[in-house]
Parts: C-alpha cells; sequence; structure tokens
C-alpha cells in the first residue's frame, strides 16, 4: 500500500450538468469546497460548484513540494504591481502572489498550517459591526470541520474529532524546532496549544495532513460528498460573469470551459467563493463596484459599492534573519535542516511512498510558530500578539537556488549576495510575520475582459507605524536565533551577509532592519478583506453579517475576501470556518451556538 499520493478520494468531477439547481457555489477554494459539501447533504436540494482550474494532481499532495507547485498551472500566477515603500530586492519591486487554481483552491497548494486566529480578532468583528461573528459563535465551527490526532490536545475542549479535515503535528521534527521552543521559554513565551485558550506562545505547528499527504478542502470535503447525486462539480469552468435579472436578483452565471460559453441558472442563490483576487473581480465584471470604476471601464452599474475591492490587507515578512549551525557538531545519521540535495534522495523517497513518514512528509521546514508582541500591539488585551513568528530549519538557499529564488522573485544581486554563499549549509531561519498591519491595499480591474489579471497593489508599509513594528519584531526575532538554546546545541551564529543598498547601516542596527524589511519584502500568502462584511450602514462594507451582498438579491460572497480585518495567524483554518458559518447562514440555520455548548466552552477555559 502507498500512503499520500495515492490517497486522493477523487474522481468527484462531473462531464456534464444540469441547466438549473439551487445553488451555484463559484469557486472550489477553502471555503467553496465546504459550502458546497455542507449544503450537498440536504438530497433535496441540488449544487452546482464551479472551479476555474483542475483537480489537484499527485504532486500536489506531497507536503514538501508546496514552494515548487508556486508558478505552475495550479497557481493563478498573480504578482502585485510594483511597491513605492518596499520589495527593493524583488524584480521590478513587484511580489508574487501564488493562488491555488484547483480543486482545493490554495489549500491546495499553501503550507498547510492550521491556526484559527486569535479569539480577540473574532470579537473585534463583531464589535464593529459583523454581528453573529464573535469567538464564541465561531469555535463551534472551527470545532466541526476539525478531526485532530494529536491526543495531547485532541480533547482539551478546543477541538473536534471526527470532522472532515484531518489536523495534526508533522512526524518528523527536528532538533532545531526544539531549541526554538527552547527559546522561547528563555524569553517567557510558554509552550503551548496556540489553537486553545490562549495565542501568546509557542508551538510545534499543526497542519492540515493526513496519511502522509496533504489534507485539501477537496479531499476533506468533497472527498466525503463525491458519492451525492445531488452535488455537481464542474472543473476548467471559468465564471466571467454573475446574471441578474431586472430586479436585481442574481439568476445565473456565465462561464467558460474548453472553448465555449455557457450558462447555468440557480433557482435560490449564488454563492461566490472565488477568493479574495478573484470575488471583488467577479463582481466589478458583474456590475458590483465603486462607480468610477466601473465606468471606467464601460460596465453597466448594478450596485454601487465602494468598498469592492478596498481593505486589501496581507501578512508580510522580511527574508533575511538567517543563521549558520556548526556541522561539525553533527552525529552521523541526525538531520538538522532541509537541504533538499540531502532530502530528496531515493531511499527517502522510497520510504514516503511505502509509509507516508520521513522528511518528504514534513511540511516544507516551517516547523516552528511563535506569537509574540512589540511595543505597537494592542495593549487592551494581554494575549493578543501582533507578530507571529515562522521557524524555518532551512533557508532559501537550502534549495541550490532552484525553486526558493524564483518563487520569491529575487533580483539575481540579492540571491547572490545575501544567500547564495550557504548552499548547502546547515542553516536556519526566523520569519517576524506582521499579523496586524495598518497599510491597506486595493483591487482594481485591468480591463472588462475577464482573463486579464487584475491590478493588485497591496501598498505594503504605506503605514510608517508598520514598518517600526516590524523592526520591533525583526529584533525580537534576531534575538531568539541567537539565544543560548542554538548557539550552546549547534554552535550558531548570524549569517552577516549584508542586504544590498543597507551598507550605510551598522549591521542588524534598528535602521539596518528596516532596510532589510523594504528590500526583502515578502508575503506569507494570506491576502484578505475586499469584500469587507459589518453593517449594511457603513459605506465601506460589501457584505452583511449574512454574507448577503448590498443592493442586489439571491448574492452572497463566503471566502477570505469578507474578513473585516485579518486574523492573527494563517488563514486557511478562518476562511474554512468562514465556509462553515456561512453554509448554516444560506440555510437558516441556528445562528449562534446553544446554551450547553456555552457552558462546556467555560468549563473548559477555567480548567485551561
Amino acid at each position: 500500500m502507498l500512503y499520500g499520493v495515492t490517497q486522493n478520494p477523487y474522481p468527484v468531477a462531473k462531464r456534464s450538468w444540469d441547466t438549473y439547481y439551487d445553488y451555484i457555489v463559484v469557486g472550489a477554494g477553502s471555503a467553496g469546497c465546504v459550502i458546497a459539501s455542507r449544503l450537498s447533504q440536504n438530497p433535496k436540494i441540488k449544487i452546482l460548484l464551479l472551479e476555474a482550474g483542475g483537480s489537484e494532481s499527485l504532486v500536489s499532495d506531497i507536503p514538501q513540494t508546496a514552494f515548487m507547485l508556486q508558478g505552475t498551472p495550479l497557481d493563478w500566477q498573480y504578482e502585485t504591481v510594483p511597491q513605492k515603500h518596499s520589495c527593493r530586492g524583488l524584480k521590478g519591486r513587484r511580489s508574487k502572489w501564488p493562488r491555488g487554481k484547483s480543486l482545493g483552491g490554495t489549500s491546495a497548494i499553501n503550507y498547510m498550517m492550521y491556526v484559527r486566529g486569535n479569539r480577540h480578532d473574532f470579537d473585534t468583528w463583531a464589535e464593529n459591526g459583523a454581528y453573529g461573528w464573535s469567538y464564541n459563535e465561531v469555535l463551534p465551527y472551527f470545532i466541526k470541520s476539525e478531526d485532530n490526532q494529536d491526543s495531547d490536545i485532541a480533547y482539551n475542549g478546543y477541538h473536534g474529532r471526527g470532522g472532515p479535515l484531518t489536523v495534526k503535528r508533522s512526524k518528523m521534527i527536528s532538533p532545531l524546532a526544539y531549541a526554538f521552543i527552547e527559546a522561547g521559554k528563555l524569553f517567557g513565551y510558554p509552550n503551548i496549544d496556540i489553537n486553545g485558550a490562549n495565542q501568546f506562545g509557542f508551538s510545534i505547528p499543526q497542519s492540515t495532513t493526513r496519511r502522509g499527504g496533504r489534507c485539501s478542502t477537496a479531499k476533506a470535503f468533497l472527498g466525503e460528498a463525491r458519492d451525492r447525486s445531488n452535488l455537481h462539480v464542474l472543473v476548467h469552468a471559468h465564471v466571467t460573469k454573475i446574471l441578474f435579472n431586472q430586479y436585481k436578483e442574481a439568476i445565473g452565471v456565465a462561464f467558460d470551459r474548453l472553448g465555449e460559453r455557457h450558462k447555468v441558472f440557480a433557482r435560490k442563490e449564488i454563492i461566490v467563493s472565488a477568493g479574495t483576487i478573484n470575488s471583488p473581480q467577479l463582481l466589478m465584471l458583474s456590475g458590483i463596484g465603486p462607480r468610477m470604476e466601473l465606468e471606467r471601464h464601460n460596465i453597466p452599474i448594478i450596485s454601487d459599492l465602494p468598498g469592492v475591492g478596498r481593505n486589501l490587507q496581507d501578512h508580510i515578512y522580511p527574508l533575511g534573519l538567517n543563521f549558520i549551525a556548526d556541522e561539525s557538531l553533527k552525529k552521523e545519521g541526525e538531520t538538522w535542516t532541509y537541504i533538499q540535495a540531502k532530502v530528496h534522495v531515493l531511499p527517502n523517497i522510497l520510504k514516503y511512498l511505502a509509509l507516508g513518514d520521513g522528511p518528504i512528509a514534513s511540511i516544507g521546514a516551517l516547523e516552528g510558530l511563535g506569537f509574540v508582541r512589540t511595543r505597537y500591539a494592542n495593549y487592551t488585551y494581554s494575549d493578543w500578539p501582533d507578530f507571529q513568528i515562522h521557524f524555518l530549519s532551512g533557508c532559501v538557499s537550502s534549495d541550490d537556488g532552484h525553486t526558493f529564488k524564483r518563487a520569491l522573485g529575487l533580483t539575481e544581486n540579492m540571491w547572490q549576495e545575501v544567500f547564495f554563499p550557504f548552499v548547502r549549509k546547515e542553516c536556519f531561519t526566523l520569519l517576524p510575520v506582521m499579523l496586524k498591519p495598518k497599510s491597506r491595499g486595493v483591487i482594481k480591474l485591468r480591463s472588462k475582459n475577464p482573463y486579464d489579471k487584475p491590478l493588485i497593489d497591496p501598498r505594503y508599509f504605506s503605514n510608517p507605524e508598520d514598518l517600526e513594528s516590524m523592526a520591533d519584531a525583526m529584533k525580537i526575532s534576531f534575538q531568539l536565533g541567537n539565544s543560548a538554546p542554538f548557539r550552546k546545541r549547534f554552535n550558531s551564529k548570524p549569517s552577516g551577509r549584508i542586504v544590498p543598498g543597507c551598507q550605510m547601516y551598522p549591521i542588524y542596527s534598528r535602521p539596518y532592519m528596516k532596510c532589510m524589511a523594504q528590500a526583502l519584502t515578502s508575503t506569507i500568502y494570506h491576502p484578505v478583506g475586499t469584500c469587507k462584511m459589518g453593517q449594511s450602514s457603513d459605506p465601506s462594507t460589501v457584505v452583511d453579517p449574512e454574507l448577503r451582498v448590498k443592493g442586489v438579491k439571491r448574492l452572497r460572497v463566503a471566502d477570505g475576501s469578507v474578513m473585516p480585518d485579518i486574523t492573527s495567524g494563517n488563514t486557511n483554518a478562518p476562511i474554512i470556518m468562514i465556509g462553515e458559518k456561512a453554509a448554516d447562514l444560506i440555510q437558516g440555520k441556528n445562528r449562534t451556538p446553544s446554551l450547553k455548548f456555552k457552558s462546556y466552552l467555560s468549563y473548559y477555559s477555567n480548567m485551561v
């Protein structure tokens, strides 16, 4: 029996479809797969799920291939416009923005981190007008999805067992990861369950993996729905427009498939789950968006909504905080870091295929997560961090320049000066990820052609406070990487490579850190917010708290684009939660947790 790549429950896609359905879901990503699967549990309704890409590949199931999938047909291959305040070390000062283009969406190409965010994220949503989305109201949906396999935390009251989505820690953990946890303790950060009662601490991450392979939302949710005759899944179906009648009711969609234009119609509703980039693009192409933007492209206006495409937020980090370990201290056969030439060898490949185990089953060298606060954090609450440190047991140089350099878009000069000297060296990296950026970006149409990629401008560091808080977080990260747990065990030291353009500052000083952040700016792939949820009376919102698009009927948006403010951590788990709650909202089910559940949660909160 082969593990990992052979556990795919497909085929789920159909080759034919009907003209009428009860619900049409546009986009089979992290939310769309959930919504379609949950709605199809009712055999009395018919659902069509449309996906512009194809099915996941055998390669995408292998956890170690995440970075290699960027720039392939499974990726929309977006990139930003040139950035004014950042990305100086990237080609054209543009940040590459990979997004999944297949069943499972970005959950089919991501790093599989399972991080829910902070309770105060959701409470703030509710306080600011997204009623029904407080932490206590969304926690049941996180739990509903999950099948947690880690026995030490699975029963602590914050996790689910038996849900469609498999969640667990990697079997392959290097000694460096444990040094990261010890370094956190040295600085006062406990080793905790970051998806439990408190997020303020360090952890070996949990990931969406199953039997050594990736557990995307397609595998998790469509897999269990594949035999339901009332769910039709259509791939290579690029939706180009939402159709409305004279009453501004969404009645259907137009889509292209294999060179032909088609139309399908919905008796009840259309749910757009195309993602933070494609959802606002589709709304604007269909006549929903800022009046001036639509008029600029001669698109007839259905609903003038200024917020469509606005409020764009993303998590970013700087490359360059690299440390070199002393290889002479390694014991025979011991593995410290991810060096591709040493990992992707025949014995490891055979071990993965036979057992779903070994280095190739690990989640791309991302082995530690730490949540910390800078002086710019919101100190109203003691457990609301503003930075997440990603610990990598490897460096950009660990693949000999084959993949990371291209995927990140590094200039040749940056690669040669900062990373090339450490090819095949034992090194590790700390990436301070900004959780609560104050900078806001925008997505605009390039043209009215649905195949023209939209203009993406995240405006990184346009708010000066973001750069100041990043410098604080970089200092914390540097101190962690240079601390005793690493130095004593691995005799490690900072790489000492000067970032081109930052030579005028003392290395690792605050001005140098700020310069490095603006030169080696990188996305952690978490764009959200472009169809903001909130009160209908708020002119910046696009959908109400039940995800209904303002100014029209029978149309909802349900994906990461509806987040009013970005969550504190990796966004895949919250987007899955949005899909779960959306399915209940669509069906008119109970929208708040029961009193029994509230008592259950209170009991476990007090215990923890």
